[in-house]
């Protein structure tokens, strides 16, 4: 059974624009994206044309005589003579990118060319973009694409779109859930926490009705990821990588999140594991969260280099290496506070990168003051909390109540309580961040 994605509705809008450009389909392995687009392929086009690089080989030599479309398609046809190229009716997918990265530098001569569609998909792209002699820049759109992410989650359970929708309204109204909605809601966030969003592990769980058999999908994947690293990595130390990647969950469980290569290995030093984070996050496998020189606008220009937070893209990977008893804990009791908070704020960091929200933090040297993230709208810096209990949230008070920051007005926590409103502070429940960045362009509009 096909589960509907977000990309669907991608895909159509960018066929149904006149002058397209080719399109290149980023992502991390196994989230979908071959599933998606070839679905697509086969309601819009007479004809399809699927090329996987990894799978085979034969197609690896399909730019020896250049990189023009009359000989692509003719090597591609010398190939495979089944193959029929229609004018505005076929689609060309070459899947597995990685594999032959050269042939992403084919696009301009398909845009200008113009006869037939072109999409490219394949995991590792941000490492072997470096790879390509030309990268079409200008003749190509690229579009990132990620595990399933909470509204697809309730698409697939047969939540109906008014039903996801009236989370938005409760936030905007200020209006807390009723307790039948709270319960529901609050269930499904959190066995969705501990499944993540990867395409077949929600499979399993929707085909049984039980998380049997999701552990050890998840398993696998962590062992594919690792397997990449031994197989794409180039220049770099594999096991120093490996090592910076499987480090990620030990740190989060930390008080202070703040990553610190020190604690990948005994006796690491950063110099030594030069390139291993920008691999990993070129490979989408994490998340860096930045901190903030200072809580204010703009953002991209007010960051320490030295000071980061990495998270998972996925929490139930995230899940799926921790210890036995702390898994056991999560699956039966679906207690996700005894991490520390750290898989809440992880899966904070994952619905704001799902929403093309950026990650960034703030923690003062002195610890006096510190806020797990901050969004910003047009004009409005927003600390958000992530609480894990219901203690006191002083920092937040503080940006909002000090003068020494004057673009914080507001703030917003997330947590195990329901909708509130109390001296400038919004407060919802964890299920609600994945619709924060709609929340926040409704809310502008209404004033």
């Amino acid at each position: 059974m096909y589960y509907t994605r977000k990309i669907d509705t991608y895909l159509k809008e960018w066929k149904s624009e006149p002058d397209h450009l080719p399109l290149i389909v980023k992502g991390a392995r196994q989230i979908g994206k071959t599933e998606s687009i070839l679905r697509f392929a086969k309601e819009n086009y007479k004809s399809v044309i699927y090329i996987n690089f990894a799978l085979d080989q034969r197609f690896r030599n399909i730019l020896a005589d250049g990189y023009d479309v009359d000989s692509v398609i003719r090597n591609i046809s010398f190939n495979d003579p089944s193959v029929t190229f229609i004018p505005g009716k076929t689609i060309i997918v070459f899947d597995e990118l990685q594999e032959n990265p050269d042939v992403a530098t084919t696009l301009k001569s398909f845009k200008l060319d113009g006869r037939y569609d072109v999409i490219c998909s394949g995991s590792m792209l941000g490492i072997n973009y470096k790879k390509i002699h030309s990268n079409s820049v200008g003749y190509k759109t690229d579009y990132e694409m990620h595990s399933m992410d909470f509204e697809e989650f309730l698409w697939a359970k047969g939540y109906r779109q008014e039903q996801i929708d009236s989370i938005v309204e409760h936030m905007l109204e200020n209006k807390p859930f009723n307790v039948n909605e709270m319960g529901v809601f609050k269930g499904l966030f959190l066995d969705y926490c501990v499944l993540g969003g990867m395409p077949a592990v929600e499979r399993k769980y929707l085909e049984t009705g039980t998380f049997s058999g999701s552990l050890d999908i998840q398993k696998q994947i962590q062992v594919d990821y690792e397997e990449d690293i031994k197989k794409y990595a180039e220049g770099l130390d594999k096991s120093k990588i490996i090592s910076v990647y499987r480090s990620v969950p030990s740190q989060l469980a930390k008080e202070n999140k703040k990553f610190q290569i020190s604690k990948v290995e005994r006796g690491a030093r950063a110099r030594e594991y030069a390139g291993c984070i920008d691999w990993l996050l070129d490979a989408g496998v994490i998340l860096k969260c930045d901190c903030l020189q200072f809580p204010e606008l703009p953002l991209k220009g007010n960051v320490n280099i030295n000071k980061f937070k990495l998270y998972y893209p996925d929490t139930g990977l995230l899940i799926s290496v921790l210890d036995p008893e702390t898994q056991e804990n999560l699956r039966t009791n679906r207690n996700l506070g005894v991490y520390k908070g750290a898989l809440y704020e992880n899966f904070v960091a994952e619905a704001f990168t799902k929403q093309g929200l950026g990650l960034f933090y703030y923690r003062k040297d002195d610890s006096t003051l510190e806020e797990d993230f901050f969004v910003r709208t047009q004009n409005d810096l927003i600390p958000v909390e992530v609480k894990s209990n219901n203690s006191q949230s002083k920092s937040l008070a503080t940006l909002i109540s000090d003068k020494n920051y004057p673009d914080i007005s507001y703030g917003i926590k997330f947590g195990d309580f329901n909708v509130g409103y109390t001296n400038n502070i919004y407060t919802f429940p964890y299920f609600c961040v994945f619709k924060l960045k709609e929340y926040l362009a409704k809310k502008k509009e209404l004033r």
